[in-house]
């Protein structure tokens, strides 16, 4: 997954800073093949049992490192793939216009066969099913954002500072975790192994532990949901359905108006 990875964040990200937990695999010699990458290996777990929340703590904190030195942060999986099809000029005039936190609407990419390795998947792969539990803050600005707050999974947050996100909900984040039935069955029974006491008792990451007609039919479900994400008239503000949990938060009418001025329905 790190060549789709880095084939689609290239063009948008300056320096990588990447948290290694004990790779087997080659993905330690593609990630030192990145002349962007800064490779870290895991500290120690801040909950020893729980992997997830202390992924969740680590989350919380290293982003700061950027403040004074970059517009924006991105804190993501390696499979969530941020998408608008004029990224880099939306970005800029979400930063002209005093938006400070740009969260995603989720969608749960799917492909009965696993991609080819040199393609870009939000080009190539675009049939995915709207999925709010994959509505997440993963892009802000780091100057203006004083803590996020995630929850367990990055699944939702409740930043502070000078909080201020778009009049209109345009950006994606791309799930591509479903690429190939018995590959994703394959890689949650990995993930599972991985879990610790907590994370196992508290449910956390429950999907993991899925049986096979369980995942089947969830993805099942997913298919017959499928949207392609690339049709011009998906109008993802106003036909994605789910919690929005960002705007429970109040913007000024001034401020609201200014943004809706710059992003014209």
């Amino acid at each position: 997954m790190l060549g789709f990875f880095f084939r689609h964040y290239d063009r948008l990200v300056q320096r990588y800073v990447v948290f290694d937990d004990g790779s087997t695999d080659n993905s330690l010699e593609i990630l030192r093949s990145n002349p962007k990458v800064e490779l870290r290996p895991m500290p120690e777990y801040s909950d020893p049992e729980s992997r997830i929340a202390s992924a969740t703590a680590l989350q919380e904190s290293f982003w700061k490192e950027s403040r004074g030195l970059a517009d924006w942060v991105i804190v993501t999986d390696i499979d969530e793939h941020l998408y608008h099809p004029q990224i880099e000029d939306y970005l800029v005039k979400c930063k002209e216009n005093g938006v400070t936190i740009i969260p995603a609407l989720g969608y749960q990419m799917l492909s009965e066969e696993f991609p080819r390795q040199d393609c870009r998947l939000s080009t190539a792969l675009t049939m995915g099913a709207p999925f709010s539990l994959m509505s997440k803050m993963n892009i802000f600005s780091p100057n203006e954002i004083v803590a996020t707050n995630f929850t367990l999974g990055r699944h939702t947050a409740a930043p502070r500072g000078n909080v201020v996100p778009p009049a209109r909900d345009e950006l994606l984040l791309l799930h591509y975790k479903y690429l190939g039935f018995e590959r994703t069955l394959r890689r949650h029974a990995l993930y599972c192994t991985r879990q610790r006491t907590k994370d196992l008792v508290s449910g956390w990451g429950v999907h993991y532990s899925w049986s096979r007609e369980e995942l089947q039919n969830e993805w099942n479900e997913t298919s017959a949901a499928l949207v392609d994400i690339s049709q011009p008239d998906l109008r993802p503000w106003a036909t994605h359905t789910g919690n929005r949990w960002w705007r429970h938060r109040s913007v000024s009418a001034r401020l609201r108006n200014k943004l809706k001025r710059a992003f014209p329905k």
